[in-house]
């Protein structure tokens, strides 16, 4: 009995590492059922033996992926008080994250609409939770929140991380100083008059 549940239990280790290899280096889009029995020597009824359906099984291979990751920490970056060490804190933990990822994340995020919508929705919820904290201790109005989140979701998007890294060879702190710059200077323009554009400023009575 014993030695059956633990042939079980390597003969699903290998179709996770199947499905891990192929969404890392074909993608989702391009991972088929078939693919994955060929890549972990089963045949595909075997797969659904262990994985009932799609939803199941890229849910496995997340889980495992994400074991051998050190993920982003936003916790941390909430203990930090101060809005721009906060912002510069929180930019270089998800760039670091970015580049020992890229290949996987890249494909991932690639593909997002090939993936069950309960790992769509995992996707966006995380992003939307980076750019909560980022935001929370910058004193902005309701009105000017609008902006300033914007800037800081195209700040922690992984697209503009590799656009700036990846396509235009930027080191992740290079990356982490644009990016705070831009969003500090947002900041500033929507809080403060005296940083207005002149072309918005009032006329003098």
């Amino acid at each position: 009995m014993r030695k059956r549940a633990e042939q079980v239990d390597q003969t699903r280790q290998r179709i996770v590492l199947a499905a891990v290899h192929l969404h890392g280096t074909v993608g989702p889009a391009a991972t088929t059922i078939a693919g994955i029995a060929e890549q972990a020597g089963v045949i595909r009824l075997t797969v659904y033996r262990h994985f009932p359906n799609e939803a199941v099984l890229y849910l496995a291979c997340s889980t495992h992926w994400m074991s051998r990751q050190v993920p982003p920490d936003p916790d941390a970056w909430g203990r930090i008080t101060e809005p721009s060490e906060r912002l510069r804190a929180g930019l270089a933990d998800l760039y670091r994250f970015y580049r020992q990822g890229e290949p996987m994340l890249t494909r991932v995020y690639r593909d997002k609409r090939a993936l069950p919508p309960q790992l769509q929705r995992m996707i966006e919820g995380t992003d939307s939770h980076h750019q909560d904290v980022l935001l929370a201790p910058f004193a902005v109005t309701r009105a000017q929140r609008r902006r300033v989140r914007a800037v800081l979701g195209h700040a922690v998007s992984f697209w503009t991380w590799r656009s700036l890294c990846i396509q235009h060879g930027l080191s992740d702190r290079e990356a982490v100083d644009a990016m705070a710059t831009l969003a500090l200077t947002t900041v500033a323009k929507a809080t403060s008059p005296a940083h207005l554009p002149p072309a918005v400023k009032q006329p003098n009575p």
